[in-house]
């Protein structure tokens, strides 16, 4: 039975993205665990895998107390349990774990792989930041067996730096969305008219809706100065998500004039109905890997206004909705007025975009990855036989 060890940051990266994974690969007979930050506070991830470990890390790459005794525990957690397969998501986690297993590794007695939601350098990043972790994924690259990455600008980066051998980078396009559940279909039909009253929508309101954490790389402020100047008295502007920042944008929807047309949900469990009441979803990001909240609206048959960066330029791109420039509210407003006044333009690229979503589905991604650990354990098993004859 292949034992696989899925790695990240934090918790509810292994229940909000990983889960799936877990629960397919012990359908197949694998035993699969979990390890992240404060495991304990999430029992309904703990039901998704077989096991759930606890690490000690920051999400800060540079605080040293991520290097004070985690490795050294992350190595005697896989020599116990004697995994095959690591598979690490996210900077930190994956920095001090390929550090952890580097010697266990070049041994063949472990695979590891890396997937990269997005480098955390990027065309028009800062250039202090850019350069850490490029050199944190240069020092990183000779202790991965293969890297996965989720967008076209990080596929060309990790081959055009030298992360690893061309042919140990794989493309997937991003960890899956579900299309079955996201999908025109199984959205109810009395749920949408209980929501649109929710939100106050009359007959001839127009839904715009952004999915996001309130953090500054999201630019919530870009959202809100552009709704305030497309000119379109009927959009209503729904804002889903929390984070620190939620009260300073309720503040400055005040500011604006804007705040009667401006939704703030929180966080909510109702987002294909979101989605489905809307006419785009927006996400003016500065930053993303390949965004989540875009390609279930894309499923949902959608359409999306996104900045002109990595992964969103993917998923947008023939006709799929609108590409403006990162930081430019007027843009943003023109993109929200001509969606809003030109339904039908809408509504095809929203169907381009179902379409597209084909091959970004959970079970074709999930094919992907049984191909990839197929291979290393395939690799791991040649290597095994290498140091069984080399020890006769």
């Amino acid at each position: 039975m292949p034992r696989l060890l899925i790695a990240a940051t934090i918790v509810d990266t292994l229940q909000s993205f990983l889960a799936p994974f877990a629960e397919h690969f012990r359908a197949q007979g694998y035993r699969v665990d979990g390890l992240a930050r404060e495991t304990e506070r999430n029992g309904e991830c703990a039901r998704s895998f077989d096991r759930l470990w606890n690490a000690d890390w920051s999400r800060n790459p540079l605080k040293l107390g991520n290097f004070l005794g985690t490795p050294k525990r992350i190595r005697e957690l896989v020599e116990r349990e004697r995994y095959d397969i690591v598979h690490v998501h996210t900077p930190v986690a994956a920095f001090l774990t390929r550090y952890a297993l580097r010697k266990m590794r070049a041994a063949g007695r472990v695979r590891v792989i890396y997937t990269a939601h997005g480098f955390h350098f990027y065309k028009g990043g800062p250039a202090v930041q850019g350069t850490i972790y490029r050199t944190l994924e240069r020092l990183a690259g000779p202790w991965t067996d293969r890297l996965v990455v989720i967008n076209r600008e990080d596929e060309d980066a990790a081959i055009r730096f030298g992360f690893l051998p061309r042919e140990h980078v794989r493309y997937m396009p991003g960890i899956g969305v579900d299309t079955s559940k996201y999908a025109a279909t199984q959205v109810d039909a009395v749920q949408l008219e209980a929501t649109r009253n929710e939100l106050g929508l009359t007959a001839d309101s127009v839904l715009f809706l952004m999915i996001a954490e309130f953090n500054p790389g999201k630019r919530h402020r870009d959202a809100l100065r552009a709704f305030a100047q497309c000119g379109c008295p009927n959009a209503v502007l729904a804002l889903a998500g929390d984070g620190m920042l939620k009260p300073q944008m309720q503040q400055l929807a005040a500011e604006l004039g804007i705040a009667d047309r401006v939704r703030f949900l929180g966080f909510r469990r109702d987002i294909p109905t979101l989605v489905r009441l809307s006419r785009a979803v927006m996400l003016p990001s500065e930053r993303e890997g390949l965004p989540r909240s875009l390609m279930e609206s894309l499923s949902l048959g959608v359409p999306a206004i996104g900045c002109s960066i990595r992964g969103v330029a993917d998923l947008l791109g023939d006709g799929r909705g609108l590409l403006v420039p990162v930081g430019d509210p007027a843009a943003l407003a023109a993109a929200i007025r001509r969606l809003a006044e030109h339904p039908d333009e809408a509504a095809a690229m929203g169907e381009r975009g179902r379409e597209a979503m084909k091959s970004y589905d959970l079970r074709e991604i999930i094919r992907m990855h049984e191909e990839l650990y197929d291979e290393v354990l395939g690799t791991r098993t040649g290597d095994r036989a290498m140091v069984d004859a080399a020890s006769r």
